[in-house]
């Protein structure tokens, strides 16, 4: 067999598969899965460019998407009445602020000669920095979230329309997933610039502890973007499903290939952002094959291979290893704004850096690192197994206990075990593959 009609076999199962979801429970469920997956298939895209062009070990991947989501929220959202007059420059003066402190420390760092008293006057810049800005920020962030804390409390985005009418605008949440990208990116592009020196292991460590700090910003700034109280009702690119239904036209042709309108405005909004998601997903997945095909890509793949030949040969490894850090970290950070307006919601409790970020890398791994078809099948696969395999665990359970008595100490056991069946099936066909197919399902040519 070909590895052409090997791969599409293993792609159509795939889509059998979602395709018997409809079947079997409903098309809403199958569209959910068909989404989310093509969402998983763009994160896992992203680290199959650091991982497998340039072995790069980043398992801070949910902070990256946390700042997709936050972009979702900065772009698509209206302005908070009286906000930026309350305290908002005074943010972004504190901002500024900070970010001169840093810079000024650098400075002295870069200008002094090296000794006591250089350390002494950077100390000295970096502490008084510190006590002007947080004097400069407290007051203005207080301000800020002072303002219907209940309903607001924030700043706002960049919606043109006001309380009412700004999810008109819902088509501005495509500028969106760019600018989540760009936003990931120039996060990547800090944390590279300090972190890309350390050893793989030592990286992982640096990237999951960012990912952390990112995530937890999210929740304790308020003024950012809620903390814990979650920003809900983000416009969508794609209609309400209560304006279809209020539609005559819409209902008439729902009538007309016997769906009820309440059900045929929830299909026809999934399959709408199924349609966009591909379109997303096919464009990267166009630009990844280009590079990996590129000199640029087969120069990442051998330093990958051997950092120290290349390096021998006049390539300049950590320069490589920081562009492919940050365009690998821009494709989550374009995911997670996806997922946000997907949605609708940027709950940052969600973002669970070990839970997901070990989901993701279990689609890179299972799918073929080093090759973009095979993260995209991991993508589709993972996240089918992900959603399905629970309630088919508990139905497992209920036919393997059926014949036991109620309160039977085993029956008891088995029916609340069905709900770590997803841990245990991961790990089982992680295992299996390993096994059986060590470079993945479609293995790196």
């Amino acid at each position: 067999m070909s590895d052409a009609v090997k791969n599409t076999g293993l792609f159509m199962i795939v889509g059998a598969l979602i395709l018997l979801t409809g079947v079997l429970q409903s098309w809403n469920a199958a569209l959910l899965i068909l989404n989310m997956g093509l969402i998983s298939a763009i994160m896992a895209l992203g680290v199959n460019l650091q991982w497998g062009f340039a072995g790069l070990f980043n398992i801070g991947v949910m902070g990256f998407v946390a700042l997709g989501g936050l972009a979702a929220v900065l772009i698509g959202m209206p302005v908070t009445p009286g906000a930026w007059r309350a305290g908002g420059i005074g943010v972004i003066g504190a901002l500024l602020l900070g970010a001169a402190t840093i810079a000024a420390a650098v400075m002295v760092m870069k200008r002094m000669r090296k000794g006591p008293l250089r350390a002494l006057v950077v100390i000295v810049v970096l502490v008084g920095g510190f006590f002007v800005f947080r004097a400069l920020l407290d007051p203005n962030v207080a301000a800020i979230e002072a303002i219907n804390p209940a309903g607001t409390g924030y700043l706002g985005g960049l919606n043109p329309g006001d309380q009412d009418t700004y999810k008109d605008y819902g088509i501005i949440l495509l500028l969106a997933w760019p600018a989540g990208g760009v936003l990931a990116a120039g996060a990547a592009w800090l944390i590279g610039k300090t972190a890309l020196g350390l050893r793989s292991d030592y990286l992982a460590i640096a990237t999951l502890g960012i990912a952390e700090i990112i995530i937890a910003v999210l929740k304790n700034e308020d003024w950012l973007s809620r903390g814990v109280k979650n920003v809900i009702g983000i416009p969508r690119p794609v209609p309400y499903e209560i304006d279809l239904q209020n539609d005559p036209a819409f209902v008439e042709r729902a009538a007309g290939v016997g769906l009820d309108p309440t059900m045929a405005s929830t299909l026809y909004v999934k399959l709408l952002y199924a349609a966009l998601f591909l379109v997303v997903l096919l464009v990267l997945l166009w630009m990844a094959q280009k590079a990996l095909a590129s000199p640029w890509g087969r120069m990442l793949r051998a330093i990958r291979d051997n950092e120290f030949a290349a390096e021998a040969m006049g390539k300049d490894v950590k320069r490589r290893h920081l562009q492919v850090f940050v365009l690998g970290s821009a494709v989550c950070g374009i995911a997670g704004a996806m997922m946000t307006t997907l949605d609708g919601q940027l709950v940052p409790s969600a973002y669970q850096p070990l839970r997901f970020t070990f989901l993701i890398w279990v689609m890179v791994i299972i799918g073929g690192s080093g090759n973009n078809f095979g993260a995209v099948l991991g993508g589709f696969l993972i996240w089918f197994l992900w959603v399905q395999v629970e309630p088919m665990g508990r139905l497992l359970m209920d036919l393997v206990t059926s014949g036991m008595a109620d309160g039977y100490w085993l029956k008891t056991h088995l029916l609340e075990s069905a709900a770590h069946m997803r841990l245990l099936t991961m790990g089982i066909v992680l295992l299996l593959v390993l096994r059986f197919s060590p470079r993945g399902l479609i293995p790196e040519k």
